[in-house]
């Protein structure tokens, strides 16, 4: 109105920024990763520790103070990297697929080390076939596709199953912890390539049973986590 003076509005005032709250997601890997710096002193069952990525994951652990059973096929490079990591890596040969000589295995680890904290699952094998090769007229082999199905994912199976019985003798620690289970899956369980239709398969299987497995085991204080690399 004329001869009244305006007011305006002056800026509004700016909230106090919160403080940034890592999601849960974050959470969980800033937890897993303080688990991995603390390896000093854990028994750990390292299935395929013979070659490629549980050859690495042994010798990070004894190189961190873990004790490691190695786990591998009779033929493997895993007796050779027992002797030279010493008396902290003992070479348990077996085939996962074996209830009786896994369990050999972590007998090794009862046997040797007392007990059992930690069980990585890293054998696996893999193969490039076709579902049907058109230019030579030939299907997938079903006994190839059944072999890789039992040794990727009912062998991890098979080393869960196992690994849990002994972990569940633990005296849990301050938070309630008895074991940790690690599976490794691949990228190829979310996007197989031409020829993995077997391979896909196998570790979509793992991915799937993680989280029932982690359910079953949680009462007993096991954790169980699945890692896709690739």
């Amino acid at each position: 109105s004329p001869g009244v003076p305006q007011v305006l509005p002056g800026p509004s005032p700016v909230p106090p920024r919160p403080s940034p709250v890592p999601p849960p997601a974050a959470i969980g890997r800033t937890a897993a990763m303080a688990a991995i710096r603390s390896v000093k002193g854990l028994v750990a069952l390292v299935t395929g520790g013979g070659s490629g990525l549980g050859r690495a994951t042994v010798e990070r652990l004894v190189q961190r103070g873990a004790r490691v059973v190695l786990l591998d096929l009779p033929s493997s490079a895993g007796g050779q990297l027992a002797q030279e990591l010493g008396e902290h890596c003992a070479f348990a040969p077996a085939d996962v697929t074996s209830p009786e000589e896994v369990g050999a295995a972590l007998a090794v680890a009862q046997k040797q080390f007392g007990r059992l904290d930690l069980a990585v699952n890293c054998a696996g094998i893999g193969i490039a076939v076709k579902t049907y090769n058109s230019k030579k007229d030939k299907v997938h082999d079903l006994e190839d596709f059944q072999r890789v199905i039992n040794v990727n994912l009912v062998g991890t199976f098979n080393v869960i199953r196992l690994s849990a019985q002994l972990m569940s003798h633990n005296k849990p620690d301050a938070d309630g912890h008895r074991g940790l289970v690690v599976n490794t899956a691949s990228v190829a369980a979310f996007e197989g390539q031409v020829g993995q239709a077997a391979y896909s398969a196998s570790k979509g299987g793992i991915v799937g049973m993680t989280l029932p497995i982690a359910r079953d085991l949680a009462p007993l204080g096991i954790r169980v986590v699945t890692i896709a690399p690739g």
